[in-house]
Order: C-alpha cells, then sequence, then structure tokens
C-alpha cells in the first residue's frame, strides 16, 4: 500500500495563504490507513492552518471532505458542490490523487498536503517499511520473495557484491541486513539455490513518461474505446 507523510505546516501555509476559502480533500484509501490523510488527519490541519492565519492576522474559512478514494474519478467527481465553493484545494492524497483532483477541476488551484513515500508494509500502527520501489520488472519469482532492487543498499539483480559481512550486514551499515544473504537463507530453505546461478540482465532505467497499466483480460476493452 502507498504511504505517505504530511508536509510541514509552514510549507502547506505558504502555498494556501492567499487564499480566504479552502477545501481540504482527504482521501479513505492509502493516506487513510497509513494515518497521514484521513479524517482525523485533514481536520487537525485544518486547525493548524487556521492558527497560522490567525497569527499573521488574517482569515481563511476552512472546509473538509474525504473521499473513499481520490485516484478514482468516481469518487472526486462527487464533491463539486463543495468545490464550487472554495478558492483552493489541499489534497491529503498521494501524488495520484493530488494530480486527479487538480485534473477533474482544473479552474481551482490544487495543493498536495503529502510527500508521497513509497510503497510498504504495516509494521505496527503509525509504522512502515518500504519494500517495493514499483520498478515494473519484478523479480521476486527468483530471489524467494525478497526485492533486491529496494532492500541492497547498491540495487543488485546479481548477488551478493563482496561488500557482504561475515554476520551477513552490509558493508554499508552493520544495522542494515544484506538482502542477498537473506535471498541465499531463503532459496536454501526451499531448495532453489540454483536460482543465484541465473544471470539477470541490468533493468532498463528509462524515462517513458506516465505509465498505464491495462490489467489482463481488459486489453480488448480499452482497445476499442482508443478507436472511437
Amino acid at each position: 500500500m502507498i504511504k505517505a507523510e504530511r508536509k510541514p505546516l509552514e510549507e502547506i501555509y505558504n502555498m494556501v495563504k492567499g487564499y480566504s476559502s479552502i477545501l481540504s480533500v482527504g482521501c479513505g484509501g492509502c493516506t487513510s490507513v497509513c494515518l497521514a490523510g484521513g479524517m482525523r488527519e485533514t481536520i487537525l490541519l485544518n486547525k493548524e492552518l487556521s492558527d497560522c492565519f490567525m497569527k499573521e492576522g488574517g482569515k481563511a474559512v476552512f472546509s473538509v471532505v474525504v473521499t473513499e478514494r481520490q485516484c478514482n474519478e468516481e469518487y472526486t467527481g462527487d464533491i463539486s458542490d463543495l468545490v464550487s465553493e472554495c478558492d483552493c484545494m489541499i489534497s491529503m492524497a498521494c501524488g495520484v490523487g493530488a494530480q486527479l483532483l487538480a485534473e477533474t477541476y482544473e479552474s481551482k488551484p490544487v495543493f498536495p498536503g503529502l510527500n508521497t513515500m513509497f510503497v510498504g508494509k504495516d509494521l505496527d500502527v503509525g509504522l512502515y517499511q518500504q519494500n517495493c520501489r514499483t520498478c515494473g520488472d519484478c523479480k521476486l519469482g527468483y530471489t524467494g520473495g525478497i526485492c533486491p532492487i529496494t532492500c541492497c543498499s547498491k540495487s543488485l539483480l546479481n548477488g551478493p557484491c563482496g561488500g557482504t559481512c561475515l554476520d551477513g550486514s552490509c558493508e554499508v551499515s552493520r544495522d542494515i541486513p544484506c538482502a542477498w544473504n537473506k535471498i541465499y537463507e531463503r532459496l536454501k530453505a526451499q531448495n532453489r539455490l540454483d536460482n543465484i546461478l541465473n544471470i539477470h540482465e541490468p533493468m532498463e532505467w528509462i524515462d517513458k513518461g506516465p505509465g498505464i497499466l491495462v490489467q489482463q483480460g481488459y486489453e480488448s476493452r480499452y482497445m476499442k474505446e482508443e478507436k472511437k
């Protein structure tokens, strides 16, 4: 799931201080689950921004709405009445949600309230760990379910390197476990050590612009729509 954290209050205030009616739009999806952009966090941001306005001798009217998912047009379109009454919006969603909100309501400035950090797992309440770089060429099937792109300090596809320590840590820091040591142990337990002998070609890190993903089984549907 996408993980995000709130931008510094000063940065958000500087983006919206010239407006008098501000709508903060939370997201009931990823950023709500990671405690960054749900109802509670959005209300708290409005309160803190209101205090900033008062300290500077200004005044603004704040409103709150939380969409079910801000990355889906079906839900961003539901708040049109509230949008028509505001001067600008603060998106409390990931970067995708903020962009869709700006695209849906092009005449209204949309400011990001969060920094999108990574795709990761929940370790505890409010504690998350990155374990996927969304590289578009997943190697987990060959590496025992451990991502070398994310977990290896050098993002090596073929490892381990010469910097693996005897205690299984990385040369970068003894606090960082060597990903390829973990991969070795995992594959050994699965009787699949021959996987390490398979050499993988370097990934093509090409900037291709915005990516489009069409799930298998939906290709013909979207090809027809493009021809219209």
